[in-house]
């Protein structure tokens, strides 16, 4: 298991979409979570789009003690859709190019190298919200020092409760992407699906059952989502008026968190059961 740990790790390392992924995430990451709302703050009343909120609380958001909030923020719908392209991308890139078929003869075990994958895509993932939340708190010290605001910060143990949360988010979308992936056996298929259903399928469920089918509401808090943005709700503490898209107070947070390992649980197993009783041509 850890040959094939360091083999992932290191063509993860020299795949570029990996790179290119998590540069769309932190790039998404830095434009919604401090350039545009220091675009309305610079711009003040002249901006239609911060018309009756006060700029300090604007100024407010970009600060420190809300380093969280635009770390994580974005995770349950547009960084969790890069997650899932990322899972997509290394399990069904093996069935693509052919190459599970050369690496199962050099003696591994399907399991164990699909463990693998899985352990270094854990890790790709813990890499990527380390950088994003590094680049978040440059940018809120910068805005911090330029603007004489305030420097305190959340709690060490609220930073690393909100950086687990948000690292099980993305695992739970990296590990749907790999496992429809070892289903069709392919990249383009998985990726449109997963993508899809994020930014399209389940806000479209969730607002149908609100509005008309409100009896059907167990069903909406059950999906991976709905729980992903609670538990980003939960871990962060931050308004339901500030909260971005996808992010919403629909479930507990205890809730929230175990229904996400329930959903990692069952995205391995699946994949697991999967490779071990199918073909890999």
């Amino acid at each position: 298991m850890l040959g094939s740990y360091r083999a992932e790790i290191l063509k993860l390392r020299k795949r570029s979409a990996v790179w290119v992924l998590f540069g769309a995430g932190l790039v998404l990451s830095l434009i919604f979570g401090y350039l545009l709302p220091y675009l309305g703050y610079a711009t003040g009343d002249e901006n239609p789009q911060t018309d009756g909120v006060p700029r300090a609380e604007i100024l407010r958001g970009m600060l420190p003690e809300r380093i969280l909030d635009n770390t994580i923020g974005g995770y349950p719908i547009f960084a969790g859709a890069l997650a899932l392209v990322l899972g997509a991308i290394v399990i069904g890139g093996e069935y693509t190019w052919g190459t599970l078929k050369t690496v199962l003869t050099q003696r591994p075990r399907r399991l164990t190298i699909l463990g693998a994958q899985f352990l270094a895509l854990g890790t790709m993932i813990a890499l990527w919200v380390l950088g994003i939340f590094a680049a978040c708190v440059l940018c809120s010290v910068g805005i911090a020092a330029a603007e004489d605001g305030s420097m305190s910060w959340p709690g060490v143990g609220d930073l690393l409760q909100g950086l687990a949360g948000g690292w099980l988010v993305l695992m739970m979308w990296c590990l749907a992407g790999a496992v429809l992936a070892v289903a069709f056996r392919n990249v383009a298929l998985p990726i449109g699906l997963g993508v899809v259903w994020i930014l399209g399928i389940e806000t479209l469920l969730a607002g149908v059952v609100s509005s008309l089918l409100p009896g059907l509401k167990w069903l909406a808090n059950i999906l991976p989502g709905t729980n992903a943005g609670s538990l980003v709700f939960s871990v962060t503490g931050m308004a339901a008026t500030d909260a971005p898209p996808g992010v919403r107070d629909a479930v507990g947070g205890s809730r929230a968190l175990l229904t996400l390992l329930a959903y990692c649980a069952i995205f391995a197993v699946l994949a697991a059961w999967t490779t071990r009783r199918r073909d890999v041509t």
